[in-house]
């Protein structure tokens, strides 16, 4: 008998066939197999350059290589000023959107997330040592003003954006972000304050993700949005402060600046003096600071510099028996550097010349004498001279007036040939008086006919010119503003019935075609400043540009250096309460060569959909450009690239425009 554990089982009644492994790319050997014994022809298109040839896989693990320790260098190179015992800090604004929000608070908070101990209750910039990182942060808080945030945030490494879970950061908190996102910032962080008092506590997240979004409506890289009260959230946005390479600003990164730590006023005496040497404290960022080039203090102007010299701090080292002793300032007071005779002057205009060519030509004075009438292309027009016009014919018809005899050339005319004559002489009026036997006669025999008209009509009265002054004004009161015409009709202007057309034309040039009419630039002179030839000229801007950031590349101390600055000439009327107030967020920039003289620029502005009125031509503007401030009267044209460089000019520039 068969053993009982013996198992009974069926032979399969079907084969299986498994799909053959497939594999998604060809095999070397496969290529090979179907390469084998052909030739390769270069078809066209096909790579036939070593750029254009296909990198094997050692050479693409070379090339990746390389890239990778490219990078590497890059990051070290700029975080290196922040490494070591005297390392420059890490700049951290703090700008509060909202009402409610507090800088100065926030800054307590972030510190005790380190230290339990730390206490941030004065107020202005203030650093704080983080041992877990060997790194220094320098927080700087501000306010809401305007131009204070923009100051601080053109020198932050890092700026950090309050919000509120209950106030809205509304028009004014939206300036806020577009002045500092106009000018440049550099890495952004967002956080927000006094989350807990969100009640229940499930409405916080929702909080928190209405946040995050209107936040990414401007910075589109921001994927969280931190909260103040939660000490975890805080220790990481402190790891992210002291670990992340700050990406700077692009006009910024070109020149030599600093954070002004401290001002020293030189003592006056019982005398009055309007200048004098003042020292600014800071550490050198960006480029190599230069003692020739000028610097750009704030807003007071740009100076010459006296001298660098260094102003690095005590450092502690630890001695026998691991005591402590400070060491003094080795190097306090050493000269680094003085100017030569290379130095920048101060000077914004170049030097008057007698010598120079337009003071051979006509004075300034009789220049507008020789243009007469409105130029269009190059053809006066609105004159007073009889030779501009062309001769009058000599045979007119009977009764031609002095403007209908314009429009006859030569001798022809539409009437018959016995119909005309001789030219009779024109009044000064422009009419041809009647000859005595064309007079209507008027006999006692013949009666008068009966009018067909009114006799009212008959009787014509006058009005004033009071009544028409008065009904001008009423029909302008009811016109629309200048701005609404000028957005409905952009080439029409309104003549003062008072003002001639060739007084009110006079400025004006009209040209066939903006594009192949050319533009006579002796018309311009008269109507030039007076300084205009002594404005800098640029024939090469792109040349220049690149010669004058090559320059600061090479020279100059180090950035990560603590120095003092000594200004010359600096007027001391900047030393009023305001300027040594400790919350004033002062700034100095290098400026390159040739910077701070003045030349005729010309930029693209676009005015936002929001605003709610045009901007009219000629309108001083508080115009900002990199470190720089100053008011301009801009004169506004027609965008776009034309043949002969002439734009239409434009009065207004409308919301959403852009000039």
């Amino acid at each position: 008998m068969p053993s009982a554990t013996e198992a009974h089982h069926h032979r399969s009644s079907t084969k299986i066939a498994h799909k053959p492994f497939k594999s998604r790319h060809a095999t070397k050997g496969f290529i090979k197999e179907l390469t084998k014994g052909k030739i390769d022809h270069h078809e066209k298109g096909s790579r036939k350059t070593p750029h254009q040839q296909v990198m094997s896989k050692l050479d693409r693990r070379n090339q990746a290589k390389q890239l990778r320790q490219t990078k590497h260098q890059q990051n070290v190179r700029s975080t290196s000023i922040f490494a070591g015992q005297n390392g420059a800090p890490r700049i951290v604004v703090v700008v509060p959107l909202c009402a409610d929000c507090d800088a100065t608070m926030a800054i307590r908070q972030l510190s005790r997330s380190e230290d339990e101990h730390a206490d941030m209750l004065a107020k202005g910039p203030r650093r704080v040592n983080v041992e877990r990182f060997k790194q220094t942060l320098q927080y700087v808080p501000v306010g809401n003003d305007l131009v204070s945030v923009m100051n601080a945030c053109r020198v932050a490494d890092f700026v950090i954006l309050l919000l509120s879970p209950e106030q809205e950061a509304g028009e004014h908190g939206e300036q806020l972000i577009r002045a500092i996102e106009g000018q440049g910032i550099s890495n952004v962080l967002t956080m927000v304050q006094n989350l807990h008092i969100i009640q229940p506590q499930k409405k916080q997240s929702h909080i928190v993700a209405s946040l995050k979004s209107y936040i990414n409506h401007f910075f589109p890289d921001q994927d969280k949005v931190s909260s103040l009260d939660s000490d975890r959230e805080c220790a990481n946005v402190i790891r992210s402060l002291c670990t992340t390479t700050p990406k700077g600003v692009v006009w910024r990164e070109d020149r030599s600046w600093m954070l002004v730590e401290n001002v020293k006023w030189p003592e006056t005496g019982d005398g009055v003096e309007e200048d004098g040497a003042v020292v600014l404290t800071g550490v050198v960022r960006g480029k190599g600071l230069k003692a020739d080039r000028l610097v750009q203090v704030g807003d007071w102007g740009h100076f010459q510099i006296e001298k660098i010299t260094d102003a690095t701090l005590p450092t502690a080292k630890k001695r026998k028996a691991d005591e402590m002793t400070m060491e003094a300032e080795v190097t306090g007071g050493r000269v680094l550097e003085i100017p030569d005779e290379d130095q920048d002057d101060l000077d914004e205009l170049a030097p008057y010349d007698e010598t120079m060519e337009d003071a051979e030509e006509m004075p300034m004075s009789e220049a507008p004498s020789e243009r007469k009438g409105v130029l269009l292309d190059d053809h006066p027009y609105f004159s007073d001279e009889n030779n501009i016009m062309p001769p009058p014919p000599k045979k007119l018809p009977r009764g031609t007036s002095s403007y209908q005899a314009a429009w006859f050339l030569g001798d022809m005319s539409d009437d018959d040939s016995s119909d005309s004559e001789e030219e009779p002489p024109i009044d000064e009026e422009g009419d041809i008086p009647m000859d005595p036997q064309d007079e209507p006669s008027t006999t006692n025999n013949e009666t008068a006919t009966p009018s067909e008209y009114p006799a009212e009509s008959e009787a014509f009265n006058d009005p004033s010119l009071a009544d028409d002054a008065r009904e001008l004004e009423a029909y302008r009161a009811s016109r629309k503003t200048t701005a609404a015409e000028d957005r409905e009709f952009p080439d029409e202007i309104e003549l003062h019935p008072s003002v001639l057309a060739r007084e009110r034309l006079a400025r004006y040039r009209g040209l066939r075609s903006f594009k192949t009419s050319t533009w006579d630039t002796s018309y311009d002179k008269p109507y030039e400043p007076t300084d205009y030839d002594r404005l800098l000229t640029i024939p090469d801007y792109r040349a220049a540009r690149k010669s004058a950031v090559r320059e600061a590349l090479v020279g100059g101390i180090a950035p990560g250096t603590r120095v003092n600055i000594h200004l010359r000439n600096v007027p001391l009327s900047f030393r009023s309460p305001t300027s040594q107030n400790q919350n004033e967020i002062l700034t100095a920039t290098s400026l390159l060569r040739h910077e701070q003289k003045r030349s005729v620029i010309h930029c693209t502005i676009t005015l936002p959909s929001t605003s709610p009125e045009p901007l009219a031509s000629k309108t001083s503007l508080l115009a900002q450009i990199g470190a720089r401030r100053f008011l301009a009267n801009p004169l506004f044209s027609q965008t776009g690239n034309t043949p002969n460089d002439v734009h239409r000019y434009l009065r207004f520039i409308h919301p959403g425009q852009t000039a």
